[in-house]
């Protein structure tokens, strides 16, 4: 915001030398009546011409400055647009409901959570779920050789774990979802596998997912100890829409942005591995 308001005031300046004469030789022509000029001149600093007759008592500054925005009041009215721009624009973006790179629908959730991310408490990883909650055809159907992935959360990035832990304590306290992560890090070897199981599974070869540097993850909703993964269930699709805004008011990337929409994924994006978001 602040290189807006520095853009501006400069405009405001140029624009304001451009449009009044009175300005550009101002400096000048008030020195020469100080040094020339009769003693009541003097005393006064009154202006000539442009703005009418010095008799009488000796025009102020600010009588001045208000006759040069009445003769001039299309390039004033600019000014003033311009200058009233950054706090305008700053308080629209105020509101939260237009913070659309976040995604957060309430203006403060992203602070509280990002200073509870900051307080240093370390949450714990839920224990894991028996091997056949992954193994039903429901699940084999949407995400094939899912049984074969890993859901070990010590081979995850510190600072994504714990941001990943606080969306599924925020789904879980909040609108009662119990999150479930399916795949977490993801070898080079089951990158390409799956890679070979066509375009509809991952458009990511090895090396070019997050996965494979343990910052991204693929979760999905327990209910009744079904594991629900489609998005086709009406209760999934909106808890898929709520954890994608809770995840990224915590500054994760939610999959179900891209192209090729993929709902339970997120990822902790790295200045280190480029702008990749392959799943």
């Amino acid at each position: 915001m602040g290189w807006i308001i520095v853009c501006v005031i400069a405009a405001s300046v140029l624009l304001s030398w451009w449009a009044l004469p009175e300005l550009r030789g101002g400096p000048v022509s008030w020195e020469r009546r100080r040094r020339h000029g009769p003693a009541g001149q003097r005393r006064g600093l009154t202006l000539k011409g442009r703005f009418g007759s010095t008799s009488g008592a000796p025009r102020r500054a600010p009588s001045a400055a208000i006759a040069l925005a009445r003769k001039h009041w299309p390039y004033a009215l600019g000014v003033v647009a311009l200058l009233s721009a950054p706090p305008m624009l700053a308080w629209w973006l105020h509101d939260g409901r237009r913070v659309a790179d976040f995604g957060v629908s309430h203006g403060t959730a992203r602070n509280d959570q990002v200073a509870w991310l900051l307080q240093g408490e370390k949450l714990a990883p839920p224990p894991p779920l028996p091997p056949e909650v992954f193994a039903t055809a429901e699940v084999e159907a949407v995400r094939p050789r899912l049984t074969d992935a890993s859901r070990d959360w010590s081979l995850l990035d510190e600072d994504f774990r714990q941001r990943l832990l606080l969306v599924y304590r925020l789904m879980r306290e909040r609108h009662g979802y119990e999150m479930v992560l399916i795949e977490g890090y993801r070898n080079p070897q089951r990158q390409a596998e799956l890679l070979a199981l066509g375009p509809h599974v991952t458009q990511a070869g090895p090396g070019a997912s997050y996965h494979q540097h343990g910052l991204a993850a693929d979760s999905a909703f327990l209910r009744d100890g079904v594991l629900v993964i489609s998005e086709q269930d009406p209760w999934a699709l909106e808890g898929y829409r709520l954890y994608g805004e809770i995840a990224e008011s915590v500054g994760l990337t939610w999959g179900g942005r891209w192209k090729m929409r993929d709902y339970g994924h997120v990822e902790l994006r790295s200045i280190h591995l480029g702008r990749r978001n392959q799943q």
